[in-house]
């Protein structure tokens, strides 16, 4: 049998109003993938930074090895040998790999021995074939590789647990492949690693035991080949899981919105998008994938009027709406769900009637006579908030204080009950919590089969492929290939999201 190398014990946590962490117990075996399920607020994040030193836990402990630890910093938790990766990279993009991994060792003294460190980054990029350069900067490496140089980081400073929080979110599925090769090769050399993701399938992949939080507390822990992924979704949230979804056939191809030759430049001034063209067709949902700076992010603003193209147009039911502002837009019937729903989406310090009514406060029978009727934005708040199914605490706190799903629920809702004729989702479904995120799917699919267009970007390919109609691919700033979901494999999209091209000529677009 294998060792245990950490434990925990009665691990409790308290946050104002919240029992975040309820006596937590937890083993981790030398040489085990061990994976972390639970929804948003099931206290994973609060365990792994009571793990990392980020927090001090209220009750329980730690025990390394078999002896209790004290860990009261991040720097008392790698001198234990353990090293979180967090979703966001800890790196700074200017500096070099080598820079970078010098940053945070200890014993440096005056003088760095640049050379042998710089040794040890080449010994540990063949041993896990990272193919990394030292002397490389950060911003000019893939979002794979600068996860690599934070595993070398961990690596070089001693650490043999390794926590991964949510390490695929930013990963084509080739690269993701290549991570974890990498954990299985840490696996072969002992080391431990905790893992945490939303998706269930990589999870089923990866792990060797799995332990599932619900509400700060242990649901269970399984080893993966007694369960199915249904079983695993059931236990975190408690019910039944769907994990398909019936959706009508389209029944025309009339062309909604049409893209012709687009270009733009982003904050930078640097071009981003290269002459993209794009058909929506009516009562479909057309997905977008491809790696973050690929042109996604100034494609939907100007679609819907936040930034002006320098070349090409955008057609909407033969009316030419190219760098129209906002406001014209909106009223042409395009709503918008932003990928930062609490920035762009919604206004923080307002209340969930102020925020709901943002976009009809100025139409009967909200307003009448030069003043807004609160008594009907109350019922349409309501009502709003009883479809959708947002739990609001105070009706008169500000939105700040709701969770991530019920932010994107009451968002989402605002923006259907417009009645668009082209609804633009970003990332609709990041970071939320698998309860929330078949709600949020569900309620794509609702719009679809109503006869809405939706123009779905997302980083998670397989809901893309869960509930797309067509997929277009972005590469540099043109769609580089078109594709059917039924037909198409996720590692030939990850191809064309690295670059390789693949055009699909029946629609005559290319």
């Amino acid at each position: 049998m294998k060792n245990i190398i950490l434990s925990t014990k009665d691990i409790t946590k308290h946050f104002p109003g919240i029992l975040a962490n309820d006596h937590i117990n937890f083993d981790l075996y030398e040489g085990e993938i061990h994976s972390i399920l639970g929804e948003n607020g099931a206290g994973k994040t609060t365990f792994m930074n009571i793990l990392d030193g980020l927090y001090i836990p209220d009750e329980g402990e730690i025990y390394i090895k078999g002896k209790k630890a004290k860990i009261l910093s991040p720097i008392d938790a790698m001198n234990y040998g353990i090293g979180m990766i967090h979703q966001h990279f800890m790196l700074v993009d200017t500096l070099t790999v080598l820079e970078n991994v010098i940053l945070g060792l200890k014993d440096q003294g005056i003088f760095i021995n640049e050379s042998n460190i710089s040794k040890k980054i080449n010994e540990i990029s063949e041993k896990y074939n990272f193919k990394i350069n030292p002397k490389a900067k950060i911003w000019q490496l893939s979002l794979g590789e600068q996860q690599r140089v934070e595993i070398i980081k961990m690596l070089i400073r001693g650490a043999s647990i390794l926590i991964l929080d949510e390490p695929t979110s930013v990963l084509t599925p080739q690269e993701t492949d290549m991570l974890f090769d990498i954990l299985q090769q840490l696996k072969s050399d002992g080391k431990s690693t905790i893992f945490i993701s939303h998706k269930l399938e990589e999870v089923m992949n990866i792990s060797d035991r799995i332990t599932i939080l619900r509400k700060g507390k242990v649901v269970g822990t399984v080893n993966k080949k007694d369960v199915t992924t249904t079983d695993l979704a059931t236990m975190m949230v408690g019910r039944e899981v769907y994990f398909s979804f019936e959706k009508k056939p389209l029944d025309t191809y009339e062309i909604l919105l049409k893209i012709e030759n687009l270009e733009g430049y982003n904050d930078r001034g640097v071009k981003t998008l290269k002459g993209l063209n794009l058909t929506i067709y009516k009562g479909e949902i057309f997905g977008i994938a491809g790696i973050g700076g690929n042109g996604q992010e100034e494609l939907v603003e100007i679609i819907t009027g936040l930034r002006k193209a320098t070349k090409g147009k955008i057609v909407l039911k033969d009316i030419d709406i190219t760098n129209l502002s906002t406001s014209a837009i909106l009223k042409k019937g395009i709503s918008y769900v932003p990928s930062d729903r609490l920035k762009d989406g919604l206004i923080p310090n307002l209340t969930p009637l102020e925020n709901s009514i943002l976009k009809c406060y100025y139409k009967p029978p909200i307003y009448n006579r030069g003043i807004i009727n609160y008594i009907n934005a109350k019922k349409y708040t309501e009502n709003l908030i009883n479809e959708y199914n947002v739990i609001v605490p105070l009706m008169s706190a500000p939105v700040r204080l709701l969770s991530g799903g019920n932010l994107q629920k009451l968002l989402l809702a605002r923006e259907i009950s417009e009645n668009p004729i082209l609804l633009v989702a970003v990332h609709p479904t990041r970071g939320l919590d698998i309860n929330a995120t078949e709600f949020i799917r569900k309620k794509l699919i609702e719009v679809r089969n109503s006869g809405t267009s939706v123009l779905l970007v997302s980083e998670d390919l397989d809901e893309l492929l869960m509930i797309s109609d067509r997929i277009g691919v972005i590469f540099d700033g043109k769609i580089v290939g078109i594709v059917d979901p039924k037909e198409v494999d996720i590692k030939d999209i990850g191809l064309m999201m690295g670059g390789s091209h693949y055009i699909n000529n029946k629609e005559g677009e290319f």
